[in-house]
């Protein structure tokens, strides 16, 4: 008896009446990242568990519940990326791209990998678009990084996107903040959910992202980290603030963000679409000036941020935005008669080394079923080659939409069609 096999759960396939949504999207982002002077780089999709247990921390939900982790055949521990930023500063460090000299603009997308409930817009393998600025602590780059998520999302013609805006200030800044959230949160220990418990001890801030209703009602009264940092991270939020508005970026400033990662300090930002629901956010990030040094590089401060494609689709689809054009051919090849199949097979590989989109059908013989096929692949033109198109060199052009058809050499054909 066959097996039949299932798609893991939390997974999904592209198909072909979708890849074309992806291709558009991605080039889109290819293109708004090059204009910001970003180069693309791309990391194995599994690295070194350490590797995130270090860098993400160890009170975030990625490390504590959501790591694909495994062991390989010499007992080394990997897990598959839950995120972008690590492996990217990790490669920045093993290649020691500190040495080229100024910042370096990168940018990544990719499938990343969580043990998470699948919902809507949230999947076990899911797919990020990234970038990562290392090299520079000026609050321009800060602006530049948020600026550039902002113009492909504007790009995109998405209206529905708000950008909120914190600082999470410096090491000092937190440890300050760390302490008043304690002193806030020791009364309502016995109402706070058993994950923070634990953060309570390890790492208060974290108290702030909890999605567990009695946790998140105590964050309505709890201390703001704007009201502790110093006179450093108040400029440096401040000068973040005057270049978004010279960018013409506009944003509001919430109190309460703090991202679910343990690197972040100063500047940390998310864009959201409020139609999604609960699992509004579609992309942020922010600053991480002790990763690279934590991971065993030269001090060299970073900002960056990522978005996740499938919140991003939904989004457009809300909106009902365009999403670019479906495959179809440039011109679909008619052969009359197995002999002039040969001479097909030739002009066909013409027109595709010329950029053109052939198809043809050998399974279809009759003129009326190459043209049916012609038009249900939605083809611009039909191409017909028979006995006496190949002894006249002149072949029968015929515009499908219209009905209309002339005798050209293959010569004018590419010149008509070409790229």
């Amino acid at each position: 008896m066959a097996v039949t096999y299932s798609i893991p759960r939390g997974t999904y396939d592209i198909l072909p009446d979708k890849s074309f949504i992806w291709q558009y999207v991605q080039g889109l982002f290819r293109e708004t990242a090059a204009e910001f002077g970003y180069s693309e780089i791309v990391t194995p999709i599994f690295e070194n568990a350490d590797l995130f247990e270090r860098s993400v921390g160890d009170t975030s939900d990625i490390v504590e519940k959501e790591m694909y982790k495994f062991h390989d055949k010499k007992d080394r521990v990997f897990a598959l990326r839950p995120e972008g930023t690590a492996p990217v500063v990790r490669s920045y460090v093993e290649n020691s791209m500190h040495t080229l000299g100024g910042i370096q603009r990168l940018y990544y997308m990719g499938p990343m990998f969580r043990y998470d409930r699948p919902q809507k817009g949230r999947y076990r393998q899911f797919y990020q678009y990234g970038v990562e600025a290392i090299g520079s602590n000026h609050p321009y780059i800060d602006a530049e990084v948020i600026a550039l998520q902002y113009t492909f999302l504007k790009k995109l013609g998405l209206k529905n996107i708000q950008l909120e805006i914190n600082s999470l200030g410096n090491k000092a800044s937190t440890d300050s903040y760390n302490k008043a959230l304690a002193e806030y949160y020791a009364p309502h220990a016995d109402k706070l959910c058993y994950d923070c418990s634990i953060r309570l001890e390890k790492n208060p801030r974290r108290l702030l992202d909890c999605k567990v209703p009695t946790c998140k009602e105590l964050v309505a009264e709890a201390p703001v980290m704007l009201d502790y940092l110093d006179e450093e991270c108040r400029t440096h939020f401040e000068s973040v603030q005057t270049y978004l508005k010279g960018m013409g970026v506009e944003y509001t400033i919430n109190p309460r963000i703090v991202r679910g990662l343990d690197y972040y300090t100063h500047t940390a930002f998310e864009f959201l679409n409020n139609y999604l629901g609960s699992q509004n956010a579609v992309g942020g990030g922010g600053r991480y000036n002790s990763l690279v040094e934590q991971i065993g590089g030269k001090d060299a401060p970073g900002i960056g941020f990522a978005g996740g494609f499938e919140r991003l689709l939904l989004s457009l689809e809300e909106e009902n935005l365009f999403m670019g054009n479906s495959f179809h051919p440039d011109v679909y090849v008619a052969v009359l008669g197995e002999e002039s199949l040969l001479k097909a097979v030739h002009l066909m590989q013409q027109l595709r080394l010329k950029g053109i989109k052939v198809e043809y059908d050998p399974d279809k013989n009759s003129m009326k079923a190459q043209m049916k096929a012609a038009d249900k692949a939605h083809a611009t033109y039909a191409l017909i080659v028979g006995e006496n198109e190949i002894n006249s060199g002149l072949y029968v052009l015929k515009t499908l939409t219209e009905g209309k058809q002339e005798s050209l050499s293959l010569e004018d054909i590419i010149t008509r069609l070409g790229r």
